[in-house]
């Protein structure tokens, strides 16, 4: 089948399983992700193995927009008007949700994960800070969602959001380090602790570098060039994030971090900031979702997936301890009630997770244990947004910031 035609399955097949999922009040991304389950290549024999092999480039640019629009919640105003509660609940239960991951995975792997000549060094440590790595972010869609249908609103669904805006931007830093590390213990000839330190910083500040200055070029282009379409804006928006990705890549630093510093960027120093996102949102985001989730979907080995299930269970168990005990120490000032309910709006995961694990798949450093994470990731974002809408909704009404629908 030419390729041209399995795009088209994956768009069409991809929108009506994301509708089927929204009329059972779940979210669309569990719709895609189980239309690229029915599409893997192992299931239908029509898709071609190389078409999932070759799809970098969708994948790539689709996350490029994803970090490039978390990059644009970073508003400097909003950030102050949060202040210090939001960024001290985020700094906690994302480092505990790190740091448990981590812990966790590092104790048990060695009795779940077969892989030929495992040890610590080269398989269960960077592993382990693979997986933590990805514990940060989180999908507020689905308790939008929820709180959308059912009127929600209060100080746990202002604390909720307002977490989840740098949820997001904080995973994609933890990312950058442990991938580093990570690195670090699989290269021997990487392993210094001050050649692991120069290049987490190289790869920060040339990431900050290069997103910078094409946010820079961005502004002023907007600036000097008249806009005469909103199509000229997704035009120029689509071709500065290919470029950053692209450039990055070739420097080898950290090309999620660079896009969203880019959208940072462009959302506090761009006088048409505003609309640039909400175009964004308006005219690429539902056909970037569709391709991306259900091509991630595609990648989902279901046929070993049984073989993971437990080290499944172990990550959402150690990532739901992480974010209610992060939630209950960085919300300790505030009241009881966003102490006690504001890490169930948090278990949710979406597209920059997914993002993540397909990078690192792509990475031939991780190519020995690339199958078990991709696999693990994808199956526990199932998990995560099946089971994050209905936390969510039990949470604001325990709140008592819902009622019956």
């Amino acid at each position: 089948m030419n390729s041209i035609l399995v795009v088209g399955l994956v768009i069409v097949i991809g929108f009506v399983f994301g509708e089927i999922a929204n009329k059972a009040q779940l979210p669309k991304v569990t719709g895609y992700i189980l239309a690229g389950v029915i599409l893997n290549p192992g299931i239908v024999s029509f898709i071609p193995e190389k078409f999932v092999e070759h799809t970098e480039v969708v994948t790539n640019l689709s996350l490029s927009v994803i970090a490039f629009s978390v990059g644009g919640t970073l508003l400097l105003s909003k950030i102050r008007v949060m202040g210090k509660r939001i960024l001290r609940i985020t700094l906690f239960e994302s480092i505990i949700a790190f740091s448990l991951v981590l812990i966790g995975f590092i104790a048990i792997s060695p009795f779940f994960l077969n892989v030929d000549q495992g040890s610590y060094m080269t398989v269960y440590i960077p592993f382990a800070l693979l997986l933590s790595s990805l514990a940060a972010p989180t999908d507020p869609t689905a308790t939008l969602a929820v709180a959308h249908e059912y009127k929600a609103k209060g100080p746990v669904m202002s604390s909720i959001m307002g977490v989840a805006a740098f949820d997001d931007a904080l995973g994609i830093v933890l990312y950058s380090i442990a991938v580093a590390f990570a690195g670090s213990f699989i290269s021997p000839e990487s392993t210094g602790f001050d050649l692991v330190v120069w290049h987490i910083v190289r790869q920060i500040l040339g990431a900050l570098a290069v997103g910078g200055l094409l946010g820079w070029i961005f502004n002023k282009a907007t600036d000097l060039v008249k806009v005469e379409s909103e199509g000229m804006f997704i035009v120029m928006i689509i071709g500065l994030l290919a470029v950053n990705f692209g450039v990055c890549e070739i420097m080898r630093v950290d090309e999620l971090l660079s896009v969203m510093f880019m959208g940072f960027v462009v959302v506090n120093f761009n006088k048409n900031s505003q609309m640039i996102f909400q175009i964004l949102e308006r005219y690429t985001e539902q056909l970037i979702f569709v391709l991306f989730f259900t091509i991630s979907g595609m990648h989902l080995n279901v046929f070993v997936l049984a073989d993971y299930y437990l080290l499944i269970l172990f990550y959402v168990v150690f990532r739901a301890l992480g974010k209610f005990a992060g939630v209950s120490i960085g919300a300790r000032s505030d009241s009881s009630t966003v102490r006690r309910y504001t890490a169930g709006g948090l278990i949710p995961q979406g597209g920059i997770v997914i993002g993540l694990a397909l990078l690192i798949r792509q990475d031939p450093a991780f190519s020995h244990i690339s199958d078990p994470f991709i696999n693990i990731v994808l199956g526990a974002t199932v998990v995560h947004e099946l089971i994050g809408p209905v936390l969510a909704k039990f949470s604001l009404r325990r709140a008592g910031e819902i009622g019956e629908k």
